[in-house]
């Protein structure tokens, strides 16, 4: 039976189902039952000079240094101070991830940032990590893959961290998208937002522009302006898809979509929401939509690992 934790290793037993896939504990490993790894300002611990391998060491926090280039970018200080409350108070009772640091000096971050800079605002000397030996596709998998599970990553972050993999580490779209638990086509999808201008980008990430404005703008001419302007007047996805075809049209006004045109006869709104479910989720998503404000709510999945996901999304697990 595996555990329900959040960020301060907070657990409710829960019990996973049988035969599906394992997520991020078929990438860390099993960690072995073993003490308590409760860590607390003013715990004293052992110096700490941790053998690499699959067990739970207590570390100095100064002997750690973030991940260059790791998947995670934007951290929100709200969040991380109250984080560090809590790990005042409780402790940090999940270990981060940690790798022998290039060069043997000291560690490298694989997984638990926030915790990691939450433990130092908590004034945390020492901290539990998980010293595994690592090379450096894996550490960025296992980067990845734990940012996605926890919804830590904006789309431009995960997409950039799939290009990382794939031209740094030779990965193809198909093995992402298994990795991740997320169809080929959302890996796709994703990775054609790094084609926008760097400014339309940046509003992505910060949340100004959902998916489906940045995807109507792809290729369009004069982007930013457009971007700029959905942020301004709060234009829909339907009216920047129109602005586009006006612009490739040299200036002349694109005719109004009817919802035929939109959808093949379906309510516009009900595509757009099955779209932005699809986006969301990275799996196929299908609504039926009978009237009278009745339906159905259909997610396709193609694999054990996928259908696995969507369990720990619809019940809130975080491996």
């Amino acid at each position: 039976m595996a555990d329900n934790k959040d960020e301060t290793g907070q657990s409710a037993p829960r019990k996973r189902p049988s035969g599906l896939g394992r997520g991020l504990n078929a990438l860390f490993g099993d960690v072995a039952a073993e003490a308590p790894v409760l860590a607390s300002p003013g715990a004293a611990r052992p110096a700490t000079s941790a053998p690499a391998g699959d067990s739970v060491q207590h570390i100095a926090v100064g002997a750690i240094r973030p991940l260059p280039g790791q998947p995670r970018r934007h951290f929100d200080e709200n969040a991380i101070a109250e984080l560090a409350d809590s790990i005042g108070t409780r402790g940090l009772l999940q270990p981060i991830i940690v790798r022998r640091a290039p060069g043997g000096e000291g560690y490298q971050l694989v997984a638990g940032e926030r915790r990691w800079r939450a433990a130092q605002r908590a004034g945390l000397h020492q901290i539990p990590a998980l010293v595994r030996e690592l090379d450096d596709a894996a550490t960025y998998e296992i980067a990845l893959v734990e940012n996605i599970q926890r919804q830590d990553l904006n789309a431009i972050e995960e997409a950039s961290a799939y290009r990382k993999l794939i031209e740094d580490f030779g990965h193809s779209q198909e093995a992402l998208a298994k990795l991740v638990g997320k169809s080929r086509s959302h890996v796709s999808n994703l990775m054609r937002l790094l084609d926008l201008p760097v400014e339309v980008q940046d509003l992505v990430g910060d949340g100004s522009l959902s998916m489906g404005h940045a995807r109507a703008l792809i290729g369009a001419d004069g982007a930013e302006a457009i971007a700029r302007r959905v942020v301004q007047e709060g234009l829909s996805v339907r009216t920047v898809e129109a602005l586009v075809r006006e612009a490739k049209g040299g200036g002349r006004k694109a005719p109004a979509e009817s919802p035929s045109a939109a959808g093949g006869g379906r309510d516009p709104d009900i595509v757009a929401v099955e779209r932005h479910l699809s986006e969301l989720l990275g799996i196929g998503v299908a609504i039926h939509y009978a009237g009278g404000g009745k339906g159905a709510l259909t997610l396709k999945f193609a694999s054990l690992d996928q259908l696995d996901m969507i369990c720990q999304r619809l019940s809130g697990e975080s491996i």
